[in-house]
């Protein structure tokens, strides 16, 4: 073979191809940028726990911080610390077996070191929705020396996904165990997987030559494209809706665009309930003006689903009894009926119409594609003006000109705020960590403290909770779900979008359910 290779290259000393095939594997470092604008990306030596941590975080975390399981490239559930594990039938027992092995203090990974490492991760949620997400969780014990099993106080499907969250992997003596170290360089995170050996597992044979580092960068969205473009970097991660424009840059020969299956919440939520949202009605007419199709029609995205639904149709235990709302009228007629709505608030309160605050800024008026912009603040005569917070971007740009257009046509003026404290209405784009309705309703519940709730809807959520059979925890969660609907606190659009720029020759990535892309199965050098 040696000697096939020496003679094709000296027919085609330039031939890439020829250079490849004969060479070894390339194990040089993979420069992975992640879109994160956070003042301090990484979040400290061992990332953060916070569930609102940034997206660079919450890649050192899981990188450096396993639990008993974790997520590989396409969003499945594998093997971390604890090595296998068994579900009892009626759902409610999780036994895992921990692997062999240490900490990487050197102390011995016990049943009984996981178990404390578990609970302090899961006392360290707080009050925060993912709490919500583990309240199933009724007892951890320790069964044998390496075996562990957590019990449940009702069946979660669901609970491996939640346990190989970032914010719940574990510590020993405030270290994680891998799979990889961190080291800070400037302002770029250097992660290097750890040699099975050191923790007292078996060694894997030429672990270095097997194995690359992966050097991390946060960057805003403009940034990590202008870096992909000039192959500084061979991946980015972590883009939202608000950067997409960003990819028309990206030609055929530099990479591709993967775009991640997901579901969750992306609409508007309503923080306050003055003027004219003090009415649930009111509120509605928003909901009815809005062109969902129309708001990603100009981002030429194809596969996008909208929905006038919080949680997503079709969900693991959607009873379908639920549909899409105004589904007999068509969009002139819905408008109508807002229209009529905004005039009789304006007709009747003229003097408790909300006013922009001093920072905001009117939404921008700039035709685009041969739209017209919309008219200006006097064409909306007496009618509510509302402050909205999306975030900086092209993408949040288009949104507001297509939102400002639509709320328009029924009356309504939009004033854009660069603070999302005092908004009116703030965007909502989260992905869900398990295809549940729970995990929607929990994100929109009092206990979430983003904007108005519904304490009717909480209350049934709190009711499935404790159900006795599967049928009857769906039907509450319906139930839920419609309190939540009625009140009209939340405006959906439909699924997020959550997109990667992936070149041709980076491994171990792959699109999923999750948008989750962890870094390890990056540094696994293909052969």
């Amino acid at each position: 073979m040696f000697a096939a290779c020496k003679a094709f290259r000296t027919l085609v000393p330039l031939g890439a191809l020829a250079l490849a095939a004969c060479s070894a594997p390339d194990n040089s470092a993979l420069s992975v940028a992640v879109i994160d604008a956070s003042a301090d990306p990484f979040g400290g030596e061992a990332g953060q726990a916070e569930e609102d941590a940034g997206p660079a975080a919450r890649l050192v975390r899981a990188s450096t911080t396993e639990g008993l399981v974790s997520f590989d490239e396409k969003g499945r559930v594998i093997p971390a610390l604890a090595d296998r594990w068994i579900v009892t039938d009626d759902g409610q027992s999780y036994i895992f077996r921990l692997r062999d092995g240490d900490w990487a203090s050197g102390d011995a990974l016990t049943a009984e070191s996981a178990k404390k490492s578990l609970q302090a991760a899961l006392d360290a949620l707080g009050d925060t929705p993912l709490a919500q997400d583990v309240a199933g969780i009724d007892d951890i014990r320790t069964m044998a020396g390496r075996v562990v099993e957590i019990r449940l106080d009702r069946p979660m499907p669901y609970l491996l996904q939640l346990l190989a969250q970032p914010e719940l992997g574990l510590t020993f003596k405030q270290r994680g165990a891998g799979p990889m170290r961190f080291e800070r360089s400037g302002n770029m995170a250097r992660l290097v997987p750890i040699d099975p050996a050191s923790l007292g597992l078996p060694a894997v044979e030429n672990w270095p030559q097997r194995t690359r580092r992966i050097d991390l960068r946060a960057l805003n969205g403009a940034s990590a494209v202008e870096a992909f473009n000039a192959g500084t970097v061979d991946l980015v991660l972590g883009g939202e809706i608000q950067d997409f424009p960003l990819t028309r840059s990206v030609g055929i020969l530099r990479g591709t665009i993967q775009v991640d299956p997901v579901v969750g919440l992306f609409g508007l939520k309503v923080m306050n309930d003055k003027g004219f949202l003090a009415d649930p009605v009111n509120r509605e007419a928003l909901a009815m003006a809005i062109d969902r199709e129309g708001l990603i029609s100009q981002f030429s995205l194809g596969g996008w689903s909208a929905t006038t639904r919080i949680v997503t149709p079709s969900l693991d235990g959607d009873l379908g009894t639920i549909g899409e709302r105004w589904s007999e009228q068509s969009l002139e007629e819905r408008r109508t009926l807002a229209r009529a709505r905004v005039g009789r608030w304006a007709a009747a309160a003229p003097a408790n119409r909300t006013s922009p605050p001093a920072q905001a800024r009117p939404a921008p008026a700039t035709a685009r594609s041969g739209r017209g912009a919309p008219p200006p603040p006097a064409a909306i005569g007496n009618g509510p003006r509302l402050t909205i917070w999306l975030p900086s971007g092209e993408g949040s740009d288009r949104l507001l000109e297509k939102l400002t257009s639509d709320l328009t046509a029924i009356g309504v003026q939009l004033v854009r705020t660069e603070d999302p404290k005092v908004a009116d209405l703030r965007l909502i784009d989260d992905v869900a960590r398990y295809p549940r309705a729970a995990w929607f309703l929990n994100r929109l519940s009092c206990r979430d403290g983003r904007g108005l709730c519904s304490a009717d809807a909480d209350a049934r959520v709190s009711e499935a909770a404790i159900a006795a059979t599967p049928e009857q925890r769906s039907a509450l969660l319906i139930e839920a779900e419609a309190e939540l609907t009625a009140a009209n606190v939340f405006i959906p659009f439909g699924t997020p979008i959550r997109w990667s720029l992936v070149r041709g020759s980076v491994a171990g990535f792959a699109p999923n359910t999750w948008a989750w892309h962890p870094l390890m199965p990056l540094a696994w050098v293909a052969r």
